[in-house]
């Protein structure tokens, strides 16, 4: 029998069209390899509680902000599974809490992961490149698989392909 280069891929998804260009990587690797993919959403509650203990929010802006992550979170992975139904592909979704990069991490681990995809970013956005470059570089330092930043310009016409 033959293996597969991937049998197993996760893809973080964090409502940015990088995330959804990822989103759309993943469907074209489980039709060329035949592999799992899962995508997950974090709902980053580790930096929600940093920012009350630091008092920048009070407790009550916490939690609406993390119920609103969470409504965006469940979009966002509904999203995800359309994208691969419009081509056949079972999109395995879970919406997680945590810290970003602790929840990857475990996520890709549970699922015997052999990939995790990565949005790629735009570095003309300062603070949320930075807080993306510090996410990501935990996640390349902690995970036990490989893993790809998604900047293919030709996702788009490639997926439509599929």
């Amino acid at each position: 029998m033959a293996y597969s280069l991937f049998q197993n891929v996760l893809v973080l998804v964090n409502g940015s069209e990088a995330s959804i260009q990822a989103v759309r990587y993943g469907v074209i690797l489980a039709n060329n390899y035949k592999c799992k993919l899962k995508a997950i959403y974090v709902v980053d509650t580790a930096t929600l509680k940093q920012l009350t203990l630091n008092k920048f929010f009070v407790e009550d802006e916490s939690r609406d902000y993390e119920k609103s992550l969470t409504t965006d979170g469940v979009k966002y992975l509904n999203y995800a599974e359309e994208i691969g139904k419009a081509k056949g592909i079972k999109i395995e979704t879970e919406l997680r809490s945590g810290s970003v990069w602790g929840e990857t991490v475990s996520a890709a681990d549970e699922m015997n992961a052999d990939l995790i995809l990565l949005g790629g970013f735009d570095q003309n956005n300062g603070e949320i490149h930075a807080a993306a470059t510090m996410t990501y570089h935990a996640i390349l330092k902690n995970a036990h698989c490989s893993i790809l930043m998604v900047r293919n310009e030709n996702i788009e016409k490639l997926y439509k392909q599929v």
